[in-house]
Protein backbone atom coordinates (compact mmCIF):
# COMPACT_ATOMS: atom_id res chain seq x y z
CA UNK A 1 0.00 0.00 0.00
CA UNK A 2 1.90 3.23 -1.12
CA UNK A 3 1.71 5.94 1.86
CA UNK A 4 -0.33 9.38 1.33
CA UNK A 5 0.00 12.69 3.69
CA UNK A 6 -3.11 12.06 6.73
CA UNK A 7 -5.06 14.67 7.83
CA UNK A 8 -7.95 12.51 9.68
CA UNK A 9 -7.15 10.60 13.05
CA UNK A 10 -3.79 9.61 14.26
CA UNK A 11 -0.94 9.43 11.55
CA UNK A 12 0.88 5.39 10.90
CA UNK A 13 4.50 5.38 10.29
CA UNK A 14 3.80 2.39 7.82
CA UNK A 15 0.63 4.30 6.00
CA UNK A 16 1.47 7.64 6.03
CA UNK A 17 3.87 10.46 5.67
CA UNK A 18 4.88 11.56 8.79
CA UNK A 19 7.41 14.35 10.86
CA UNK A 20 9.99 12.53 12.46
CA UNK A 21 8.87 12.88 16.36
CA UNK A 22 12.21 11.56 17.27
CA UNK A 23 13.16 14.61 19.23
CA UNK A 24 10.10 15.29 20.85
CA UNK A 25 9.32 11.88 21.98
CA UNK A 26 13.11 11.90 23.88
CA UNK A 27 12.01 15.14 25.93
CA UNK A 28 8.68 13.61 26.94
CA UNK A 29 10.73 10.34 28.42
CA UNK A 30 12.56 12.23 30.38
CA UNK A 31 9.95 13.99 31.77
CA UNK A 32 8.37 9.84 31.97
CA UNK A 33 11.76 9.28 33.24
CA UNK A 34 11.79 11.94 36.33
CA UNK A 35 7.96 10.53 37.55
CA UNK A 36 6.26 13.92 35.73
CA UNK A 37 2.69 13.56 35.48
CA UNK A 38 1.60 15.79 33.02
CA UNK A 39 -0.94 17.67 30.52
CA UNK A 40 -0.25 17.76 26.94
CA UNK A 41 -3.23 20.32 25.94
CA UNK A 42 -2.92 21.94 21.79
CA UNK A 43 -5.52 22.52 20.04
CA UNK A 44 -7.65 20.82 17.73
CA UNK A 45 -5.63 18.62 15.16
CA UNK A 46 -2.44 19.26 16.95
CA UNK A 47 -1.36 15.95 16.76
CA UNK A 48 -2.28 14.79 20.17
CA UNK A 49 -2.87 11.45 19.20
CA UNK A 50 -0.28 10.54 17.02
CA UNK A 51 2.27 11.46 19.71
CA UNK A 52 0.58 9.66 22.35
CA UNK A 53 0.42 6.35 20.05
CA UNK A 54 4.24 6.83 19.24
CA UNK A 55 5.06 7.54 22.35
CA UNK A 56 3.87 4.47 24.03
CA UNK A 57 5.37 2.73 21.43
CA UNK A 58 8.91 4.48 22.14
CA UNK A 59 8.65 3.61 25.70
CA UNK A 60 7.46 -0.18 26.03
CA UNK A 61 10.79 -1.84 26.26
CA UNK A 62 11.39 -0.41 29.56
CA UNK A 63 7.89 0.62 30.63
CA UNK A 64 4.36 -1.07 30.67
CA UNK A 65 2.07 1.43 28.96
CA UNK A 66 -1.17 1.70 29.18
CA UNK A 67 -2.75 3.85 26.61
CA UNK A 68 -6.46 4.51 26.72
CA UNK A 69 -9.32 6.52 25.19
CA UNK A 70 -12.20 8.84 27.28
CA UNK A 71 -13.98 9.38 24.04
CA UNK A 72 -14.51 5.46 24.01
CA UNK A 73 -16.37 5.80 27.68
CA UNK A 74 -20.10 5.53 27.46
CA UNK A 75 -21.54 9.16 28.02
CA UNK A 76 -23.43 6.74 31.03
CA UNK A 77 -20.08 6.24 32.70
CA UNK A 78 -20.19 9.81 34.80
CA UNK A 79 -23.45 9.52 36.44
CA UNK A 80 -22.29 8.36 39.45
CA UNK A 81 -19.12 6.49 40.67
CA UNK A 82 -20.29 2.83 40.33
CA UNK A 83 -20.85 3.91 36.13
CA UNK A 84 -17.21 5.44 36.10
CA UNK A 85 -15.64 2.58 37.80
CA UNK A 86 -17.35 -0.33 35.24
CA UNK A 87 -16.40 2.07 32.41
CA UNK A 88 -13.23 2.83 33.02
CA UNK A 89 -12.37 -0.87 33.61
CA UNK A 90 -14.29 -2.09 30.64
CA UNK A 91 -11.75 0.23 28.65
CA UNK A 92 -9.05 -0.83 30.49
CA UNK A 93 -9.60 -4.59 29.85
CA UNK A 94 -9.87 -3.84 26.43
CA UNK A 95 -6.84 -1.99 26.57
CA UNK A 96 -4.24 -3.92 29.05
CA UNK A 97 -4.15 -8.14 27.56
CA UNK A 98 -1.38 -8.83 30.47
CA UNK A 99 -1.81 -8.49 34.06
CA UNK A 100 0.14 -9.89 37.04
CA UNK A 101 -1.79 -13.07 38.82
CA UNK A 102 -5.21 -11.51 40.25
CA UNK A 103 -5.50 -8.19 38.93
CA UNK A 104 -7.81 -9.18 35.85
CA UNK A 105 -10.38 -10.89 37.98
CA UNK A 106 -10.45 -7.46 40.51
CA UNK A 107 -11.42 -5.59 37.64
CA UNK A 108 -13.94 -8.01 36.17
CA UNK A 109 -15.56 -7.80 39.54
CA UNK A 110 -15.94 -4.21 39.25
CA UNK A 111 -17.52 -4.74 35.57
CA UNK A 112 -19.64 -7.65 36.78
CA UNK A 113 -21.45 -5.85 40.05
CA UNK A 114 -19.73 -8.20 42.54
CA UNK A 115 -17.23 -5.96 43.82
CA UNK A 116 -18.60 -4.90 47.46
CA UNK A 117 -17.61 -1.56 47.65
CA UNK A 118 -18.09 0.23 44.37
CA UNK A 119 -15.78 3.14 45.37
CA UNK A 120 -13.05 4.92 43.79
CA UNK A 121 -10.51 4.33 47.01
CA UNK A 122 -11.40 0.55 45.74
CA UNK A 123 -10.29 1.31 42.04
CA UNK A 124 -6.76 2.94 43.63
CA UNK A 125 -6.08 0.02 46.01
CA UNK A 126 -6.43 -2.48 42.70
CA UNK A 127 -3.81 0.45 41.27
CA UNK A 128 -2.31 0.38 43.98
CA UNK A 129 -1.52 -3.81 43.91
CA UNK A 130 -1.02 -3.65 40.03
CA UNK A 131 1.71 -1.38 40.29
CA UNK A 132 3.44 -3.52 43.19
CA UNK A 133 3.12 -6.74 40.85
CA UNK A 134 4.09 -5.03 37.76
CA UNK A 135 7.34 -6.26 36.47
CA UNK A 136 7.59 -2.96 34.86
CA UNK A 137 7.02 0.77 35.93
CA UNK A 138 3.46 1.01 34.71
CA UNK A 139 2.63 4.54 32.64
CA UNK A 140 -0.99 5.99 32.03
CA UNK A 141 -1.88 7.48 28.87
CA UNK A 142 -5.09 8.98 28.80
CA UNK A 143 -6.24 10.97 25.58
CA UNK A 144 -9.42 12.78 24.57
CA UNK A 145 -9.89 13.97 28.45
CA UNK A 146 -12.01 17.37 27.27
CA UNK A 147 -14.62 14.35 27.04
CA UNK A 148 -14.97 14.03 31.12
CA UNK A 149 -13.82 17.16 32.24
CA UNK A 150 -17.37 18.87 33.35
CA UNK A 151 -18.19 15.80 35.54
CA UNK A 152 -17.76 15.48 39.25
CA UNK A 153 -16.31 11.85 38.91
CA UNK A 154 -13.82 13.04 36.76
CA UNK A 155 -12.69 15.42 39.29
CA UNK A 156 -13.07 13.56 41.66
CA UNK A 157 -10.50 10.60 39.86
CA UNK A 158 -7.92 13.57 39.23
CA UNK A 159 -8.16 14.09 43.11
CA UNK A 160 -7.07 10.09 44.02
CA UNK A 161 -4.45 10.19 41.61
CA UNK A 162 -3.22 13.47 43.14
CA UNK A 163 -3.09 12.06 46.28
CA UNK A 164 -1.57 9.00 44.81
CA UNK A 165 1.55 10.90 43.16
CA UNK A 166 2.05 12.77 46.73
CA UNK A 167 2.23 9.32 48.65
CA UNK A 168 4.29 7.36 45.91
CA UNK A 169 7.35 7.07 48.32
CA UNK A 170 5.04 5.13 50.91
CA UNK A 171 2.34 3.52 48.55
CA UNK A 172 3.05 1.79 45.02
CA UNK A 173 1.41 3.88 41.79
CA UNK A 174 2.26 5.04 38.21
CA UNK A 175 5.32 6.09 37.16
CA UNK A 176 3.91 8.72 34.68
CA UNK A 177 0.43 9.65 34.07
CA UNK A 178 -0.22 12.05 30.86
CA UNK A 179 -3.44 13.31 30.11
CA UNK A 180 -4.01 14.81 26.23
CA UNK A 181 -6.80 17.30 25.69
CA UNK A 182 -7.45 20.58 24.05
CA UNK A 183 -8.40 22.36 27.79
CA UNK A 184 -6.04 22.26 30.10
CA UNK A 185 -7.08 20.01 32.53
CA UNK A 186 -4.85 21.79 35.92
CA UNK A 187 -6.94 24.52 35.38
CA UNK A 188 -10.61 23.16 34.66
CA UNK A 189 -13.78 25.61 34.62
CA UNK A 190 -16.53 23.22 35.17
CA UNK A 191 -20.88 23.80 35.80
CA UNK A 192 -22.27 20.81 37.44
CA UNK A 193 -25.16 21.52 38.63
CA UNK A 194 -27.43 24.46 36.36
CA UNK A 195 -28.04 26.83 39.38
CA UNK A 196 -23.91 26.92 40.18
CA UNK A 197 -21.65 29.42 39.22
CA UNK A 198 -18.23 28.31 37.56
CA UNK A 199 -15.50 27.94 39.31
CA UNK A 200 -11.70 26.96 38.59
CA UNK A 201 -10.80 23.68 40.39
CA UNK A 202 -7.04 22.50 40.96
CA UNK A 203 -7.31 18.61 41.33
CA UNK A 204 -4.69 18.54 38.86
CA UNK A 205 -1.91 21.40 40.54
CA UNK A 206 0.70 18.42 40.87
CA UNK A 207 1.26 18.40 37.12
CA UNK A 208 4.79 19.46 35.67
CA UNK A 209 4.65 21.90 32.97
CA UNK A 210 4.50 20.57 29.21
CA UNK A 211 6.48 23.16 26.91
CA UNK A 212 7.28 21.23 24.34
CA UNK A 213 6.60 22.65 20.99
CA UNK A 214 4.48 20.72 18.98
CA UNK A 215 4.67 22.72 15.31
CA UNK A 216 6.56 21.42 13.11
CA UNK A 217 9.74 23.50 11.98
CA UNK A 218 10.64 23.98 8.48
CA UNK A 219 13.48 21.39 8.53
CA UNK A 220 10.89 18.95 9.89
CA UNK A 221 8.19 19.46 7.15
CA UNK A 222 11.01 19.21 4.93
CA UNK A 223 12.06 15.75 6.28
CA UNK A 224 8.39 14.42 6.06
CA UNK A 225 8.50 15.83 2.15
CA UNK A 226 11.78 13.78 1.70
CA UNK A 227 10.50 10.58 2.18
CA UNK A 228 7.58 11.33 -0.30
CA UNK A 229 10.65 12.69 -2.70
CA UNK A 230 12.51 9.21 -2.47
CA UNK A 231 8.98 7.57 -3.48
CA UNK A 232 8.33 9.18 -6.43
CA UNK A 233 11.21 11.65 -7.30
CA UNK A 234 9.72 14.86 -8.95
CA UNK A 235 12.80 16.89 -9.12
CA UNK A 236 11.13 19.65 -6.62
CA UNK A 237 13.72 21.51 -4.34
CA UNK A 238 12.74 20.07 -0.96
CA UNK A 239 13.66 22.91 0.97
CA UNK A 240 12.21 25.00 -0.76
CA UNK A 241 8.38 23.78 -0.93
CA UNK A 242 9.10 22.76 2.48
CA UNK A 243 9.85 26.92 3.50
CA UNK A 244 7.02 27.68 1.52
CA UNK A 245 3.96 25.44 3.52
CA UNK A 246 5.60 27.04 6.41
CA UNK A 247 5.29 30.36 5.89
CA UNK A 248 1.56 29.56 5.55
CA UNK A 249 1.21 27.39 8.57
CA UNK A 250 3.65 28.43 10.99
CA UNK A 251 4.10 24.55 10.98
CA UNK A 252 0.39 23.85 12.74
CA UNK A 253 0.52 20.43 11.97
CA UNK A 254 -2.70 19.15 10.47
CA UNK A 255 -2.36 22.40 8.00
CA UNK A 256 0.98 21.52 6.92
CA UNK A 257 -0.34 18.23 6.00
CA UNK A 258 -3.36 18.88 4.24
CA UNK A 259 -1.02 21.63 2.29
CA UNK A 260 1.03 18.37 0.91
CA UNK A 261 -1.80 16.24 0.35
CA UNK A 262 -3.72 18.69 -1.48
CA UNK A 263 -0.31 19.23 -3.46
CA UNK A 264 -0.16 15.35 -4.26
CA UNK A 265 -4.31 14.63 -4.34
CA UNK A 266 -5.81 17.87 -5.82
CA UNK A 267 -3.18 20.40 -7.39
CA UNK A 268 -0.59 17.46 -9.38
CA UNK A 269 -2.29 16.68 -12.63
CA UNK A 270 -4.98 19.60 -13.27
CA UNK A 271 -3.83 21.97 -16.18
CA UNK A 272 -2.08 24.21 -14.47
CA UNK A 273 -0.02 21.59 -13.17
CA UNK A 274 0.31 18.45 -15.01
CA UNK A 275 2.51 16.76 -13.35
CA UNK A 276 3.74 16.34 -9.63
CA UNK A 277 7.55 18.01 -10.87
CA UNK A 278 4.78 21.11 -11.42
CA UNK A 279 2.67 20.86 -8.33
CA UNK A 280 5.42 20.45 -5.80
CA UNK A 281 6.82 24.07 -6.48
CA UNK A 282 5.96 27.29 -4.85
CA UNK A 283 3.57 27.88 -6.96
CA UNK A 284 1.84 24.87 -6.48
CA UNK A 285 1.77 26.11 -2.57
CA UNK A 286 0.17 28.86 -3.52
CA UNK A 287 -2.88 27.10 -5.47
CA UNK A 288 -2.66 24.81 -2.25
CA UNK A 289 -3.12 27.58 -0.09
CA UNK A 290 -6.32 28.76 -2.53
CA UNK A 291 -7.96 25.64 -1.84
CA UNK A 292 -7.82 25.38 1.66
CA UNK A 293 -8.84 29.00 2.19
CA UNK A 294 -12.09 28.10 0.74
CA UNK A 295 -12.52 24.66 1.62
CA UNK A 296 -14.95 23.45 4.85
CA UNK A 297 -13.82 20.85 7.31
CA UNK A 298 -13.63 19.65 11.07
CA UNK A 299 -10.73 22.51 12.33
CA UNK A 300 -12.36 25.46 10.84
CA UNK A 301 -15.91 24.18 12.26
CA UNK A 302 -14.17 23.70 15.26
CA UNK A 303 -13.31 27.60 14.82
CA UNK A 304 -15.84 29.03 14.25
CA UNK A 305 -18.03 27.44 16.71
CA UNK A 306 -15.53 28.40 19.66
CA UNK A 307 -15.58 32.21 18.19
CA UNK A 308 -19.60 31.94 18.12
CA UNK A 309 -19.02 30.10 21.51
CA UNK A 310 -16.89 32.63 23.47
CA UNK A 311 -18.09 36.52 21.81
CA UNK A 312 -15.26 37.67 23.95
CA UNK A 313 -12.47 36.10 21.61
CA UNK A 314 -14.26 37.30 18.34
CA UNK A 315 -14.15 40.94 19.54
CA UNK A 316 -10.36 40.36 20.64
CA UNK A 317 -9.58 39.14 17.20
CA UNK A 318 -11.11 42.08 15.15
CA UNK A 319 -9.36 44.39 17.52
CA UNK A 320 -6.28 42.51 16.87
CA UNK A 321 -6.50 42.24 13.01
CA UNK A 322 -8.15 45.93 12.20
CA UNK A 323 -7.60 48.17 15.08
CA UNK A 324 -3.35 47.95 14.78
CA UNK A 325 -2.47 48.43 18.50
CA UNK A 326 -0.35 45.82 19.87
CA UNK A 327 -1.79 43.51 22.27
CA UNK A 328 0.52 42.21 24.98
CA UNK A 329 0.59 38.53 25.52
CA UNK A 330 -1.11 37.78 28.99
CA UNK A 331 -2.37 34.03 29.55
CA UNK A 332 -3.37 35.52 32.98
CA UNK A 333 -6.10 37.17 30.87
CA UNK A 334 -8.78 34.94 30.25
CA UNK A 335 -9.46 35.81 26.76
CA UNK A 336 -6.05 35.89 25.66
CA UNK A 337 -6.05 31.66 27.58
CA UNK A 338 -9.07 31.15 25.56
CA UNK A 339 -7.56 32.16 21.94
CA UNK A 340 -4.46 30.27 23.13
CA UNK A 341 -5.94 26.78 23.98
CA UNK A 342 -8.10 26.90 20.87
CA UNK A 343 -4.97 27.47 18.62
CA UNK A 344 -6.27 31.34 17.44
CA UNK A 345 -3.19 32.87 18.35
CA UNK A 346 0.64 32.66 19.41
CA UNK A 347 2.89 34.66 21.64
CA UNK A 348 5.49 36.48 19.84
CA UNK A 349 8.25 38.67 21.18
CA UNK A 350 5.26 39.20 24.34
CA UNK A 351 2.53 40.27 21.78
CA UNK A 352 -0.26 38.96 20.44
CA UNK A 353 -0.63 37.65 16.55
CA UNK A 354 -2.75 35.37 14.80
CA UNK A 355 -1.11 31.53 14.97
CA UNK A 356 -0.16 31.42 10.89
CA UNK A 357 -1.13 32.90 7.83
CA UNK A 358 -3.39 30.59 6.90
CA UNK A 359 -5.73 31.44 9.74
CA UNK A 360 -5.12 35.37 9.55
CA UNK A 361 -6.92 35.15 6.01
CA UNK A 362 -9.71 32.61 7.02
CA UNK A 363 -10.22 35.30 9.40
CA UNK A 364 -10.22 38.18 7.50
CA UNK A 365 -12.39 36.77 5.34
CA UNK A 366 -14.92 35.78 7.92
CA UNK A 367 -15.16 39.38 9.09
CA UNK A 368 -14.93 41.03 6.10
CA UNK A 369 -18.22 39.01 5.50
CA UNK A 370 -19.98 39.36 8.24
CA UNK A 371 -22.74 42.42 9.62
CA UNK A 372 -23.45 42.81 5.63
CA UNK A 373 -20.65 43.62 4.50
CA UNK A 374 -20.99 42.04 1.31
CA UNK A 375 -23.34 44.27 0.47
CA UNK A 376 -21.61 47.45 0.81
CA UNK A 377 -20.92 49.43 -1.78
CA UNK A 378 -17.49 49.32 -1.97
CA UNK A 379 -17.45 45.68 -2.00
CA UNK A 380 -20.17 45.78 -5.05
CA UNK A 381 -18.31 47.93 -6.99
CA UNK A 382 -15.08 45.73 -6.58
CA UNK A 383 -17.01 42.58 -7.24
CA UNK A 384 -18.96 44.57 -10.46
CA UNK A 385 -15.95 45.60 -12.12
CA UNK A 386 -13.49 43.17 -11.20
CA UNK A 387 -12.44 42.08 -15.15
CA UNK A 388 -10.95 45.56 -15.83
CA UNK A 389 -8.57 44.70 -13.24
CA UNK A 390 -7.10 42.02 -15.20
CA UNK A 391 -4.56 42.58 -18.01
CA UNK A 392 -2.65 40.20 -19.53
CA UNK A 393 -3.58 37.66 -17.17
CA UNK A 394 -2.52 39.56 -14.40
CA UNK A 395 -3.61 41.84 -11.37
CA UNK A 396 -3.36 45.70 -12.79
CA UNK A 397 -2.38 46.86 -9.87
CA UNK A 398 -1.99 50.59 -10.77
CA UNK A 399 -5.45 50.61 -12.22
CA UNK A 400 -6.99 49.04 -9.06
CA UNK A 401 -5.70 51.76 -6.81
CA UNK A 402 -7.04 54.56 -9.24
CA UNK A 403 -10.35 52.99 -9.20
CA UNK A 404 -10.18 52.65 -5.51
CA UNK A 405 -9.09 56.27 -4.31
CA UNK A 406 -11.80 57.10 -6.88
CA UNK A 407 -14.87 54.93 -5.48
CA UNK A 408 -13.73 56.08 -1.82
CA UNK A 409 -13.22 59.56 -2.52
CA UNK A 410 -16.80 59.33 -4.23
CA UNK A 411 -18.52 56.93 -1.59
CA UNK A 412 -16.74 58.15 1.78
CA UNK A 413 -14.79 61.31 1.19
CA UNK A 414 -17.31 63.26 3.83
CA UNK A 415 -16.74 60.81 6.55
CA UNK A 416 -14.65 61.95 9.88
CA UNK A 417 -11.00 61.47 10.45
CA UNK A 418 -12.17 58.46 12.85
CA UNK A 419 -13.86 56.28 10.22
CA UNK A 420 -10.63 56.55 8.13
CA UNK A 421 -8.63 55.84 10.43
CA UNK A 422 -10.47 52.71 11.91
CA UNK A 423 -12.06 51.40 8.64
CA UNK A 424 -10.40 52.68 5.62
CA UNK A 425 -7.77 49.61 5.07
CA UNK A 426 -10.68 47.72 5.90
CA UNK A 427 -12.55 48.90 3.15
CA UNK A 428 -9.62 48.58 0.64
CA UNK A 429 -9.46 44.68 1.53
CA UNK A 430 -13.35 44.72 1.10
CA UNK A 431 -12.99 46.19 -2.75
CA UNK A 432 -9.82 43.48 -3.30
CA UNK A 433 -11.77 40.37 -1.94
CA UNK A 434 -14.04 40.43 -4.81
CA UNK A 435 -11.21 41.21 -7.37
CA UNK A 436 -9.00 38.19 -6.56
CA UNK A 437 -10.98 35.43 -4.91
CA UNK A 438 -10.65 32.69 -6.55
CA UNK A 439 -7.78 33.45 -8.15
CA UNK A 440 -5.49 35.33 -5.53
CA UNK A 441 -4.87 35.36 -1.99
CA UNK A 442 -3.73 38.00 0.04
CA UNK A 443 -2.25 38.34 4.06
CA UNK A 444 -1.09 40.73 6.35
CA UNK A 445 2.55 41.09 7.03
CA UNK A 446 2.53 40.75 10.78
CA UNK A 447 5.45 42.70 11.50
CA UNK A 448 4.60 45.52 10.17
CA UNK A 449 1.03 45.27 11.08
CA UNK A 450 -0.08 48.63 13.48
CA UNK A 451 -1.94 51.69 13.32
CA UNK A 452 -0.14 53.44 11.18
CA UNK A 453 1.16 51.07 8.82
CA UNK A 454 -0.34 47.59 7.40
CA UNK A 455 1.65 45.78 4.41
CA UNK A 456 -0.80 43.96 2.25
CA UNK A 457 1.27 41.09 0.47
CA UNK A 458 -0.97 40.01 -2.83
CA UNK A 459 -0.26 37.02 -4.48
CA UNK A 460 -2.16 36.10 -8.33
CA UNK A 461 -1.12 33.74 -10.09
CA UNK A 462 2.44 33.58 -8.36
CA UNK A 463 3.12 37.52 -9.04
CA UNK A 464 3.60 38.83 -5.48
CA UNK A 465 2.50 42.40 -5.07
CA UNK A 466 3.33 44.27 -1.42
CA UNK A 467 0.56 47.15 -0.54
CA UNK A 468 1.95 49.47 2.25
CA UNK A 469 -1.21 51.02 3.68
CA UNK A 470 -0.88 53.73 6.27
CA UNK A 471 -2.42 56.86 7.40
CA UNK A 472 -0.81 60.31 6.10
CA UNK A 473 1.55 62.00 8.98
CA UNK A 474 3.48 64.46 6.84
CA UNK A 475 5.48 64.51 3.84
CA UNK A 476 8.50 63.83 6.34
CA UNK A 477 6.89 60.96 7.55
CA UNK A 478 6.01 59.79 3.86
CA UNK A 479 9.59 59.72 2.68
CA UNK A 480 10.36 57.54 5.89
CA UNK A 481 7.48 55.19 4.07
CA UNK A 482 8.72 55.28 1.01
CA UNK A 483 12.05 53.71 2.06
CA UNK A 484 10.82 51.75 4.22
CA UNK A 485 8.55 49.69 1.69
CA UNK A 486 11.44 50.01 -0.64
CA UNK A 487 13.91 47.83 1.60
CA UNK A 488 10.85 45.67 2.19
CA UNK A 489 10.50 45.31 -1.19
CA UNK A 490 14.13 43.83 -1.49
CA UNK A 491 13.08 41.12 1.00
CA UNK A 492 10.40 40.15 -2.10
CA UNK A 493 13.20 40.74 -4.89
CA UNK A 494 10.46 43.14 -6.53
CA UNK A 495 11.25 46.24 -8.40
CA UNK A 496 7.61 47.67 -7.69
CA UNK A 497 5.41 48.42 -4.77
CA UNK A 498 2.83 50.24 -3.96
CA UNK A 499 1.50 52.66 -1.15
CA UNK A 500 -2.58 53.71 -0.01
CA UNK A 501 -2.14 56.81 2.09
CA UNK A 502 -5.31 58.06 3.77
CA UNK A 503 -4.91 61.13 4.64
CA UNK A 504 -6.56 63.75 6.58
CA UNK A 505 -5.41 67.10 5.10
CA UNK A 506 -8.47 69.43 3.75
CA UNK A 507 -6.04 70.42 1.12
CA UNK A 508 -4.83 67.09 0.05
CA UNK A 509 -4.34 65.86 -3.75
CA UNK A 510 -5.67 62.54 -4.26
CA UNK A 511 -4.45 60.34 -6.95
CA UNK A 512 -2.26 58.53 -8.15
CA UNK A 513 1.38 58.56 -9.06
CA UNK A 514 4.89 56.76 -9.49
CA UNK A 515 7.88 58.06 -7.21
CA UNK A 516 11.36 56.19 -8.02
CA UNK A 517 13.24 55.36 -5.17
CA UNK A 518 16.92 54.13 -6.06
CA UNK A 519 16.52 51.46 -9.05
CA UNK A 520 12.84 50.95 -7.63
CA UNK A 521 9.74 52.14 -8.37
CA UNK A 522 6.34 53.30 -5.91
CA UNK A 523 3.15 53.71 -7.21
CA UNK A 524 1.76 55.99 -4.27
CA UNK A 525 -2.24 56.62 -4.08
CA UNK A 526 -3.85 58.87 -1.45
CA UNK A 527 -6.92 58.67 -0.52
Amino acid sequence: MAKRFNTTGACIPARHYMVDLTSRLMEIREMVDNGDYFTINRARQYGKTTTLRALAEFLKDDYAVVSMDFQRLDSTAYEDAPSFLKGFSSALLRTVRNFPAGIREQFEAIIQGTERMLSLQRLFQIFEDWCAASERPIVLLIDEVDTATNNQIFLDFLAQLRAAYLERDVVSTFQSVILAGVHDVRNIRRKIRPDEEHKVNSPWNIAAKFNLNMNFSAEEIGGMIRQYEEDYHTGMCVDAVAEAIYDYTSGYPVLSSELCKLLDEEIAGTDEFPDRSAAWTAEGVNEAVKLILTEQNALFESLWDKLNQYPEMKIRIYDLLFCGEPIPFNIDDPVTNLLHMFGFVKNVSGTLQIANRIFETRLYNYFLMTADASRTEIFRLGSDEKNQFISNDQLDMRRLLEKFVEYFDDIYGDQDQRFIEEDGRRYFMLFLKPIINGTGNYYVEARTRNRKQTDLVIDYKGVQSVVELKLWRGNAYNERGEQQLAEYLDYYHLKKGYMLSFCFNKNKEIGVKEVPVGDRILVEAIV
